[in-house]
């Protein structure tokens, strides 16, 4: 198995790195997106998460093919959760080794970029003052 594909309530670094690290690479990359304190000069109390799962999955799983097939990577990591997350959390991590770094960092961001442009998972901030949906992600 060559990619960790998960949408969950709680997601951790350590899976991702668990999941990727091995001998034959010798490049090893992570993304973790937390929660920001702060945007737009306002304070944030907290952050929640949804999607619609199946086609998330499957958007996850094109990333994950294609940075496997096409940019040189022997395993990835994509993990993002769904619920409310505070402060400081992780909300996305992405795991990716492959035989050298320059490989394992372009498809890095590759995969963060694209999970960004094309996963159907939406994001509502709360502020002490309101809360908004935020188009983060279609």
């Amino acid at each position: 198995m060559n990619k960790l594909i998960k949408i969950d309530r709680n997601v951790t670094v350590q899976q991702a790195l668990d999941f990727v690290e091995g001998p034959d690479c010798g490049g090893v990359v992570v993304f973790s997106g937390n929660v920001r304190n702060v945007t737009k000069d306002k304070k944030v109390t907290k952050l929640f998460f949804e999607c619609y799962e199946p086609m998330a999955l499957l958007e996850m799983e094109k990333i994950a093919d294609h940075t496997i097939e096409k940019m040189g990577v022997k395993r990835i990591a994509i993990l993002h959760i769904v619920g409310e997350k505070q402060p400081g959390e992780v909300v996305v991590v992405i795991a990716v080794a492959a035989p050298h770094r320059a490989a394992a960092f372009d498809a890095c961001e590759y995969a963060i970029d694209t999970l960004k442009e094309t996963v159907p998972i939406w994001k509502k901030e709360y502020f002490e003052d309101g809360e908004v949906w935020v188009a983060a992600h279609p």
